[in-house]
């Protein structure tokens, strides 16, 4: 039928005479229309690409999609042309040279269908990273060959550990003065502690790199043409056969250390065959025991096609991995869903939503499926909701073009349209079915700021925007403090806000000012303090009675954000259905500390005995005796207020060293640790938020914009004195209980 479909679009563009070029898509596309049924899991990869920011996970990706024939020409990130990569498609990408969002794409290499994911680098935008390799088979680590590991790498491999992916590490960038890719293996192997080995090495580096040595089948890649898409191989250079002779040595060794059979063989003193030694990486990487080591440029277009290879080679298909869901029937054990291998709709189809967009067409869903087949107007549920929707219109996603599908199978990564769900969402194609994959980690946001519409009249537009992005991105929050009457919105980091609010001024034509952020402070107490309180009230008919005896004690500082409630009464002088109500009046009062106005967190309560009155006890009475009492303790106790720490690191040239261990000092930060590595040294802080406002110009001043630093939330503590004094002394003048001083001047 398709072949039929095929010919007939043919023959209608050959009555057309409008040229080959048609005749060539109308090809593609009955191509493209096949690839869904023809496939087998064998012949497909997800993958997603992911770094420390500026490790040229973008420009890798285009040439990917270059030389697979997705795209007809190269643009660069930031490029001369103004086009940009195909991968950033939003403008605010394009003019930063960022990437914002995770963008989906699909290529053809060898016959083999990949699913690619372009993640961000900055620590910001984790939470794209999270929820790419959450969905994903595999990935590729890419790595900048002169900083090395840094500290967004560090992050992204938690991550994968978090998910199992098992990943190839791709060393970029080997054209930049100071590239050394076998320091950044050596920082694979310790700090981030990978059986990891080279299984390729290039041929010169900097400016003179010619191409590459693959280990495996010894011999040596040179990349030819205007953008390296010709691939000759040749001997190996006399002057590189020593290092390539003792390198192929190290890597069979490594692998040897991970996987049996291999093992067997180089304790028999068998030298391995040139597909044995390719089994057996593929073996180990797919358990996580060892990671193979590329290297390339992608700017100079070297060592990309290898890659592709590489990911064919070693990568796992998704019958490879294991997908668990969670069955929900009271009891929750966990019943594995392994995925068919044979995608057909033999299985029921089960799949997660990962991912959500507002696009020119509505909501736009990304899904990835793990069981079964989704075919267009099929009905589906939403296990969450358990509400049942019709799947209008099925896409599969190039950067930022769509082409319709009529189906998807098991392994499959696509779009739906028009479906109201929230991120993590999992979709069955029977109500029965009462399943849930596993849902996404969600990292805590960091740094909150205030923000209002410039004008009054863009009110509308403004709350549409906000809706839409908290429904886009998890980390992204947003509440009214009822306090300060201010819109605070609250993410993961400066460069993350500022991003939302731009694109609240381009999308939506709301321009926006934001404030100096508020730092979420908490208050806690030093040590246990008893308490005593009873709630009375009589007016006419029944009034309210409710007494509380306990304690209030501090918890350990690892869980200063918690609260914590025990019961420990005995008898029915606190009848059992009233203690929730104790505990909710207790959580109640806890959101306004006496100190600053800031929540009070850190704290046990431990209800011990109490008393009630027949007639006059109620809910009411004892929700405001757990108020009460916590507020009587409050007043007796030593009240603290903790900070937020943030342990910050810090890159910067070694000759900037004094300038920025006395930044961090003049904020109150304190050294953990610090290493070298040419030229460069690491400086390990915690620094307290609310000292952290404006450090990244800073840093740049002082180290003439070569310093870089990231930080995220380590842990909470108590502020200093002086920090303290300054908090009260501004609630008490918010309040009015100080009068405001007219002429601040400072000394």
């Amino acid at each position: 039928m398709r072949l039929l479909k095929a010919g007939v679009c043919l023959a209608k563009v050959h009555f057309l005479s409008a040229g080959s070029v048609t005749v060539k898509k109308v090809l593609i596309n009955s191509c493209r229309a096949c690839s869904s049924g023809v496939f087998p899991n064998e012949k497909i990869r997800n993958i997603g690409i992911s770094a420390h920011i500026d490790s040229g996970k973008t420009t890798l990706t285009e040439r990917v999609l270059y030389y697979t024939g997705r795209i007809a020409e190269i643009h660069e990130v930031k490029g001369k042309d103004g086009i940009g990569a195909t991968m950033d498609s939003m403008e605010l990408e394009r003019q930063r040279g960022i990437t914002i969002q995770s963008a989906a794409t699909y290529t053809m290499w060898k016959n083999h269908n990949i699913n690619i994911i372009d993640t961000p680098g900055h620590v910001d935008f984790t939470i794209e990273v999270e929820r790419a390799l959450r969905v994903l088979d595999g990935a590729v680590l890419v790595l900048c060959a002169v900083g090395g590991i840094q500290c967004q790498t560090m992050t992204v491999n938690r991550q994968m550990k978090r998910y199992n992916v098992p990943f190839l590490t791709f060393i970029n960038k080997l054209d930049r003065m100071g590239a050394n890719p076998s320091r950044a293996l050596q920082q694979l192997r310790s700090k981030l502690n990978h059986n990891a080995a080279f299984v390729n090495i290039p041929i010169g580096l900097e400016g003179n790199m010619q191409g590459i040595i693959d280990l495996i089948e010894e011999r040596s890649m040179y990349f030819e043409g205007p953008f390296g898409q010709i691939v000759r191989n040749d001997d190996i250079p006399a002057e590189f056969r020593a290092e390539a002779a003792d390198r192929r040595q190290e890597l069979v060794e490594c692998v040897a250390n991970a996987d049996e059979l291999l093992g067997e063989m180089f304790l028999e003193e068998k030298i391995p065959t040139k597909d044995d030694l390719k089994a057996a990486i593929r073996r180990a990487t797919i358990q996580r025991l060892f990671t193979p080591v590329l290297v390339g440029t992608a700017l100079k277009n070297k060592g990309v096609q290898p890659l592709l290879d590489a990911v064919l080679d070693y990568l796992p298909n998704p019958s490879e991995v294991k997908n668990y869901a969670i069955h929900n029937e009271g009891d929750s054990k966990e019943t594995k869903i392994q995925m068919d291998p044979a995608r057909d709709a033999a299985n029921p189809f089960v799949g997660l939503a990962f991912k959500l967009e507002a696009g020119k067409f509505g909501q736009l869903t990304y899904v990835r499926v793990y069981q079964g087949c989704l075919k267009r107007s099929d009905y589906i549920y939403n296990t969450r909701t358990s509400k049942k929707v019709r799947v209008q219109r099925l896409v599969r996603l190039h950067a930022d073009q769509m082409e319709d599908v009529d189906e998807v199978y098991a392994g499959d990564i696509c779009a739906l349209f028009g479906i109201d769900c929230a991120s993590g969402d999992t979709f069955t194609s029977k109500t029965s079915t009462n399943l849930s994959m596993e849902s996404i980690h969600v990292p805590e946001p960091v740094i909150s700021m205030a923000i209002k519409p410039l004008h009054k009249n863009d009110l509308d537009k403004f709350s549409k925007a906000i809706n839409r992005f908290t429904r886009e991105d998890p980390t992204f929050r947003v509440h009214f403090d009822t306090e300060s009457k201010e819109t605070i919105i609250s993410g993961m980091g400066e460069l993350h806000l500022e991003i939302y609010s731009q694109r609240m001024e381009r999308e939506y034509g709301a321009p926006c000012v934001m404030g100096k952020p508020k730092v979420a402070f908490r208050e806690t107490i030093t040590s246990p303090v008893p308490f005593d309180f009873t709630h009375k009230k009589q007016t006419g008919g029944s009034g309210q009675y409710g007494k509380v005896i306990g304690v209030l004690e501090p918890l350990e500082p690892e869980s200063y954000t918690k609260l914590e409630f025990e019961d420990q009464t005995v008898g029915t002088n606190v009848p059992k259905q009233f203690v929730p109500a104790v505990e909710k009046g207790f959580r109640d009062a806890c959101e306004k500390g006496p100190l600053s106005g800031h929540k009070i967190s850190g704290v046990q309560f431990v209800l011990e005995d109490g008393a009630n009155h027949m007639v006059d006890s109620n809910e009411i009475s004892f929700i405001r005796a757990g108020e009460g009492a916590l507020k009587q303790a409050m007043e007796k106790a030593q009240v603290v207020i903790l900070e937020p720490i943030m342990s910050v690191e810090t890159v910067a040239p070694l000759e900037f060293r004094g300038a920025v261990i006395s930044g961090v000092n003049r904020r109150h930060g304190v050294i953990t640790g610090q290493d070298g590595a040419e030229g460069y040294f690491t400086l390990y802080a915690d620094i307290p938020l609310n000292d952290m406002f404006g450090y990244a110009t800073e840093l740049r001043s002082c180290t003439e914009g070569k310093g870089e630093y990231t930080m995220e939330y380590s842990r909470y503590q108590p502020c200093l004195p002086a920090a303290q004094e300054e908090l009260i002394h501004k609630y008490l003048e918010a309040t009015g209980q100080l009068p405001a001083k007219k002429n601040k001047w400072k000394s």
